[in-house]
């Protein structure tokens, strides 16, 4: 299902905020246009980020900038830049997340590029905005989670500030650019007109904790306080949290503490029937709770809270996940090939229309791989040749 057909994307980005959001738009369709440096093209494709290498190229790479084309360009190459401006006249989209001033340098900017096209939606991502000091700061996942104050959410409140292990500013930014990109996109449909979309990080990553934030604005500027034991949420009273059993974890939500006293068979929970006191006296009640569910295994306790509608869930690993039949009727694998041959088992866009779920086998691009096919579909080797003159 191509709901994007016949939109067509020029993507200047690299790494992983600009390619998760041009990732979605071909996942939906549009044929996306990847520009790359010539000889060692998007960053990504070398800078690893675990040791496992896919035919000389990293696994991110080729999960996110699948189903795309690669167009290998020097921007500072009159010719190629002669070329890629050819580009930008047919193109629905342009996007980047270079700092700011880099794409002006180039003469691509967005003033730029409108003069080129004057209903160009021109998306893009940036660290920390386009103003202020922190502007030419670099977009880096976890600098950013640093400086957000995400690292003081997790983890217990005697422990370190802690990172989530994963890119998640990266991927908000890229969401977020998708969606105005989107919304561009459906205004150029009623009225013709392009639009200027632009994401920084910083912004992306304080909305995505835009609940504690509120919470922090309107109590007096109180920080969050982690709870001591078992912490998964600095705003949420006792029992949320990870609790170790007898055979593994279970992950425990919120819920009565004097039922589920009850249930556990847990005499010391039941004396807690001032629910204030779940959040006041969180750490006495977690403790309670630790030493409690040692006493037996996960399968023993699960059975029980389910039975009773608990919100409750196991813990699992990524070895223990894909076993279950609750991730394997998703159908969440998918198997992309690129040209030369390489399969990549990668996950698939995780949105259904109407029941249906958009999938495509075609695998990352090899640098520059396309260059003539889309030179030629799009005309762009005439925009060089000299004008006849007439005899």
């Amino acid at each position: 299902m191509k709901l994007l057909q016949d939109i067509l994307v020029i993507d200047f980005s690299q790494f992983l905020s600009g390619p998760s959001a041009s990732l979605r738009l071909a996942d939906m369709g549009a044929e996306v246009i990847k520009v790359e440096k010539p000889e060692t093209g998007d960053i990504c494709r070398q800078l690893y980020v675990s040791d496992v290498v896919m035919d000389g190229e990293s696994t991110i790479f080729h999960a996110i900038n699948r189903n795309k084309e690669s167009y290998a360009a020097d921007l500072k190459n009159a010719d190629d830049a002669v070329r890629i401006r050819a580009l930008i006249e047919k193109a629905d989209v342009v996007m980047h997340n270079f700092r700011p001033g880099v794409m002006e340098r180039l003469g691509f900017d967005y003033e730029s590029v409108k003069k080129i096209n004057p209903k160009i939606i021109y998306a893009e991502i940036n660290g920390y905005g386009t103003e202020g000091e922190w502007k030419d700061l670099p977009g880096q996942d976890l600098l950013l989670q640093a400086a957000s104050g995400l690292t003081w959410l997790s983890n217990n409140n005697e422990e370190n500030p802690t990172p989530m292990g994963v890119a998640v500013v990266d991927i908000l930014a890229g969401t977020h650019l998708t969606q105005g990109i989107l919304a561009a996109l459906l205004q150029k449909g009623k009225t013709g007109e392009g639009a200027l979309i632009q994401v920084s990080m910083f912004e992306s990553i304080l909305d995505f904790q835009f609940e504690v934030l509120t919470c922090h604005y309107n109590d007096g500027g109180q920080l969050p306080d982690r709870s001591a034991i078992n912490n998964a949420h600095a705003y949420v009273a006792a029992p949320y949290g990870l609790y170790k059993t007898a055979t593994s974890y279970i992950a425990l939500a919120m819920t009565d503490i004097v039922r589920l006293g009850q249930l556990l068979g847990c005499d010391a929970l039941k004396g807690y029937t001032n629910s204030d006191d779940w959040f006041d006296k969180r750490d006495e009640i977690k403790k309670a709770l630790v030493v409690h569910l040692l006493t037996n295994s996960a399968e023993h306790w699960l059975g029980i809270l389910e039975a009773a509608d608990i919100w409750c869930a196991p813990v699992y690993d990524y070895d223990a996940l894909i076993k279950q039949e609750g991730y394997r009727v998703l159908n969440m694998e998918i198997t992309t090939h690129t040209s030369n041959g390489l399969r990549v088992k990668t996950t698939r866009c995780p949105i259904r229309v109407d029941g249906k779920i958009l999938v495509s086998s075609a695998g990352a691009p090899y640098l520059g791989e396309h260059n003539e096919r889309i030179d030629e579909k799009h005309g762009l080797s005439k925009t060089l040749q000299p004008a006849v003159k007439p005899k």
